[in-house]
């Protein structure tokens, strides 16, 4: 591992320039995309990037092309100086954190989509949602140059998105999916929790209590779909302050629905609590 100062960097050619002479002195780069407002979730990515690269590099970046709702990005919590202090406490090498119109500039036309597996789930509900993620992603591939990538499990249909897009364009990274981290009640931790309020954050544990309700169910010998659907269903429309986006069981690679569940295959759900939408999976069995 190098003894380098962590370094802050805006620039896209300032980070070019620091992945190219990494990649010069034969130094494995490891790369944790994120939107800021890191939790304890991002700080086990950086970890485990740190144990197993020379170099880590976290980009803190709010993708504006990612957001199908205007509101959404600008309530977006924005918190890059404790950002950059969590990740140097971890062992971050470079924090890249560019302005939109560094990403982004004046006539930017290019994007990076994909049919299929990006129009399930939350690409049903968010038209650009994923457009937007693959293209930066890829831009961070480009400029970042990593070996490995990092990204959370609990976003389970975007890992498998940037795995499809890093395979079939033949991108030099290899993409690591790391556990899911929760909070002690269960609650996936997301930087939109902080966006919660004291009830909200309380119906918030519903999504856990769902997906376990149907995995129990499952364990029973219960395969219908449907019946597992009904089980995560029942348990979130009992919170009052909780709306379903949608609940599916899905094959984990084609995220196309399943006639009959089996072990492995993935529960995933995408719920309103007042007007923060959040996400959670599990594996069943």
């Amino acid at each position: 591992m190098n003894n380098y100062e962590p370094v802050l960097i805006h620039t896209v050619a300032e980070m070019r320039a620091y992945a190219a002479d990494a990649r010069a002195r034969g130094e494995q780069t490891g790369l944790v995309p994120t939107m800021g407002a890191l939790h304890e979730g991002h700080l086990s990515l950086i970890r485990l990037a740190k144990a197993e690269n020379d170099i880590v590099v976290v980009s803190v970046f709010v993708n504006p092309i990612q957001f199908d709702d205007p509101i959404d990005l600008t309530t977006y919590p924005k918190t890059l100086r404790t950002d950059v202090e969590s990740s140097f406490g971890v062992g971050t090498d470079v924090v890249f954190a560019p302005s939109a119109e560094e990403m982004y500039p004046a006539g930017f036309s290019t994007h990076i989509d994909m049919t299929g597996v990006s129009e399930k789930l939350c690409g049903a509900s968010r038209a650009s949602h994923f457009r937007g993620v693959l293209t930066v992603v890829g831009k961070l591939f480009g400029i970042c140059m990593p070996d490995f990538a990092y990204f959370g499990e609990k976003d389970a249909q975007q890992l498998a998105v940037v795995r499809k897009m890093a395979a079939e364009l033949c991108m030099n990274v290899t993409i690591r999916g790391c556990p899911t981290i929760r909070e002690e009640d269960g609650l996936a931790m997301s930087s939109r929790n902080a966006r919660l309020a004291e009830d909200e954050r309380l119906a918030a544990r519903c999504l856990n209590r769902a997906l376990e309700a149907a995995s129990a169910l499952f364990e029973t010998g219960e395969t219908s779909p449907d019946a597992l659907i009904s089980a995560i269903t029942g348990v979130v429309e009992s919170e009052p302050l909780a709306r379903v986006d949608y609940v599916k069981i899905v094959d984990p690679l084609s995220f196309e629905a399943v006639a009959d569940a089996r072990k492995g295959d993935l529960m995933a759900l995408a719920v309103y609590i007042g007007d923060i939408r959040l996400i959670d999976n599990r594996r069943l069995g």
